[in-house]
Order: C-alpha cells, then sequence, then structure tokens
C-alpha cells in the first residue's frame, strides 16, 4: 500500500465534507463564490534528500507528475471559483500544459506569470467562467532583490447579485495573487514593505486609471509572515481582514507583542523617540534626523531597502499636521502604536447621516463576507501536520464570501 494511495483515500474521504461548503453557487442556496489559495511547492525548491542538497523532485518525473496531477485532484475537488496558487513550475512546459489544459476542460480561464531572472516557478491564477468574467488583467513586476510579481484581475460576476424589476447588478471585484519574499534576514523585510506597499499603490492607481467605485478587494497568496509580522499590520491599517480570522472570530491580539520596526530593535518607547530625535534642538522629531535614525537601524543602507521617495512618504504619513516636525504624540500615533485606518463601526450612522445631508442618500454597494475558511488537511487548523499528508509544504486555504449590500465606507475585504 503506498503512501500515494493513502494520501488520495485520505482525500477522497475529506473531499465528501467540503462538497456542500466550497461549490461556489451552491453553498447555502446563495450566490456564494469561493476562493482557494495554494503554494504548491514547486519541484525545482522540493528536496527528496535532506542530506543531499541537490536532490529536487524536478530531477524525478514520476515523483513530480504524480504529485501535481494529486494537486489538482484536490482544486477540482473543491471547484473554488477562483485558484490562486503559488511556485508553479512555470519552467516546465509539461506541467504547464497539465494544468491548463485539466483547468480549462473544468471551464476555468487560467493566467501565469513567472518570476523575473529566469527563476522558474511562479503564479497561476485561475477563474472559473460560471462565476466571473474577467474584465481586465495586470501584470506586476517588481524587479527586486527577491525577483517576485504579482497578479491582478478585474473580474465581474456572472450570476447577478441583485435583481429587481428595473436592473440585473453584476458585483466587480478585484482579485491579487502574489508571493512576498521570505525573511531570511532582518534587512530583507524591508524589502516585502517594499512589496507590499507596491501591490497597494498599484491597485490604487489602477482603481483611478480606470475610474472605479467601490469594490471587494480579495488579495490572496503566500505572504510569508504571520500576524506579528509588519506586512499583516500594514494591510490591516489600510482596511483589509483577515478571512481566516473573521471565520473564525479571532483577533488581533496576538500580533500585539510585535508593535513596529523600532520594538524589533529592542527599544522602548521614550528610547525610540530619542532615537528619532537624535540631535534636534527641541523636543520634536525632524526630517533629517528621522533619516538618520533609519539609517543607523540600517533601513536605508541596503540596495533593496526604502528608496529616498519612500522614505519621504513615511514621514509625510507620520507628519499628522504637516509642520514639517513630528512631536512626541504623533510619533505614538503614527509610528510606535500606529491604529487601523479603519472607520469605528459606531461612526458609520454618523457619517452616513452627515453624507445624507451633503449629497442625498449613501449609495450602496456590494462587498463580500465571509462565510467559512477551512485549510486542508482538517488537522492543519489544529496545528497539526499529519503524517500522510505530501501535497505540498503549505496548506490550501479555501475561503466561502457571500454578497452583501452594504454603504460603501464598510467595503473592506
Amino acid at each position: 500500500m503506498t503512501k500515494e494511495w493513502i494520501d488520495g483515500l485520505t482525500q477522497e474521504a475529506k473531499t465528501k465534507q467540503w462538497k456542500k461548503k466550497v461549490r461556489g453557487l451552491g453553498y447555502d442556496s446563495q450566490p456564494c463564490v469561493s476562493c482557494t489559495t495554494f503554494n504548491i511547492l514547486a519541484p525545482i525548491y522540493k528536496r527528496l534528500d535532506e542530506e543531499d542538497q541537490n536532490c529536487r523532485e524536478s530531477q524525478y518525473r514520476a515523483n513530480w507528475l504524480s504529485r501535481n496531477q494529486r494537486i489538482i485532484d484536490r482544486l477540482l475537488a473543491d471547484h473554488s471559483s477562483i485558484i490562486c496558487l503559488q511556485e508553479v513550475w512555470l519552467g516546465n512546459d509539461e506541467l504547464v500544459d497539465m494544468y491548463e489544459n485539466r483547468l480549462g476542460d473544468e471551464n476555468y480561464m487560467s493566467f501565469k506569470l513567472a518570476r523575473t531572472n529566469n527563476r522558474g516557478d511562479g503564479l497561476l491564477t485561475a477563474v472559473h467562467r460560471d462565476n466571473f468574467r474577467v474584465l481586465n488583467y495586470r501584470e506586476l513586476l517588481f524587479n527586486d532583490f527577491g525577483d517576485r510579481v504579482a497578479q491582478l484581475l478585474h473580474v465581474e460576476s456572472v450570476v447577478p447579485f441583485w435583481q429587481n424589476q428595473k436592473r440585473n447588478i453584476q458585483q466587480q471585484s478585484l482579485i491579487v495573487n502574489t508571493h512576498l519574499l521570505f525573511p531570511h534576514d532582518y534587512s530583507l523585510c524591508i524589502v516585502r514593505l517594499k512589496q507590499v506597499y507596491k501591490i497597494l499603490q498599484y491597485i490604487e492607481s489602477y482603481q483611478k486609471e480606470n475610474k472605479l467605485g467601490p469594490m471587494p478587494i480579495i488579495l490572496c497568496g503566500d505572504w510569508n509572515g504571520s500576524k506579528r509580522g509588519h506586512v499583516y499590520k500594514i494591510l490591516r491599517s489600510q482596511g483589509f481582514v483577515s478571512s481566516y480570522d473573521t471565520a473564525h472570530q479571532y483577533t488581533d491580539s496576538d500580533a500585539d507583542a510585535h508593535k513596529n520596526l523600532l520594538r524589533a530593535a529592542s527599544l522602548s518607547e521614550d528610547n525610540a523617540f530619542a532615537l528619532l530625535k537624535g540631535d534636534s534642538p527641541g523636543d520634536y522629531i525632524t526630517y533629517s534626523s528621522f533619516c538618520q535614525a533609519l539609517c543607523q537601524l540600517g533601513l536605508l543602507r541596503h540596495p533593496d531597502c526604502l528608496s529616498s521617495q519612500e522614505t519621504e512618504d513615511l514621514w509625510i504619513q507620520a507628519d499628522i499636521d504637516g509642520n514639517g516636525v513630528m512631536n512626541y504624540e504623533e510619533f505614538q500615533q503614527r509610528i510606535w502604536n500606529p491604529k487601523s485606518s479603519e472607520q469605528p463601526e459606531e461612526n458609520f450612522e454618523q457619517v452616513n447621516n452627515a453624507r445624507k445631508t451633503e449629497s442625498g442618500p449613501v449609495k450602496k454597494a456590494f462587498g463580500f463576507s465571509v462565510k467559512d475558511a477551512v485549510l486542508f488537511p482538517p488537522e492543519m487548523e489544529k496545528g497539526m501536520w499529519p503524517e500522510n499528508y505530501s501535497l505540498s509544504d503549505h496548506a490550501p486555504l479555501t475561503v466561502v464570501f457571500s454578497p452583501v449590500r452594504v454603504p460603501c465606507t464598510q467595503l473592506v475585504c
């Protein structure tokens, strides 16, 4: 009895639990959509012998072919509306054809993007034609130390989310798939922040360029970090929420132990302010002392760290009143204990009433609420790695969303 047979049998049994959960439009008889994100571990990186670092799965066709066939079986069993894959071995035409053909046979439209400098692997995003039509596709090349890339898809629902006598409403959404650099050392944390910064900038410019109204934005990928990291905090500060945390009613409290770059340098609040203040004559931080402190922390030395423009952008965000200096209160609010830019829920009614007075009723749009988010195999949710799981060194995450009609100010996904 081979390991592959056991693995396949286990997956077949567990698939039955999934069919009612991730059948896209069939979930609870509501017009739901689902999304699966999965780092499938490229064969060029998968080691078969820990003692021999040069022995990779890519050298043995039968091995990588069998594993990737089982990965596709898993994906097709979930039947997600959106599939976002990372570490796809795009340097191998046979493997690429297998993914595109099998997904195509199941009515998926696929988009692939290789990492720069011929790294060998890359991203693949597939959208089911029964759920979405693709209005636009864009590629984002970071051209950085890690040769990372990102995909952006602008999609529209095939089935109307809202119908009345006058019109049908097809919801538009933005989908991003990426794979951030792994922070092998501290300086690379800044590269990761730059990657997220570029993604957020690109989304904003795309929305402005195409004059798009409020819509859900689904960020998928291998973030190579945790809730305690700065990438997570940046995304939360921009109004994004974790689908998995939302489904399982987790909060951000576990992330409080890792405040920011200054805390990572083991500085107290007062010492951090003193470091940024430097030789400033008053009890405040100047732009010059701010830059000097970043140099001391090693954040401006590495060629892939903060650029002069990005440093200036950070300063502009921190200098709340724009008077050219940062006092202790601004330091606390924007650097030491940055608050989420999300508007508190209790203030929505006041804002909406004000808008009604100024410009009539508040316009409403569709967002997504999270109905479920599940890791496979289920043991992963308990922090256990099953011995018979060999699809990848990562677990696929599938999230089920349902459309909700909300005020535009509440569209955070």
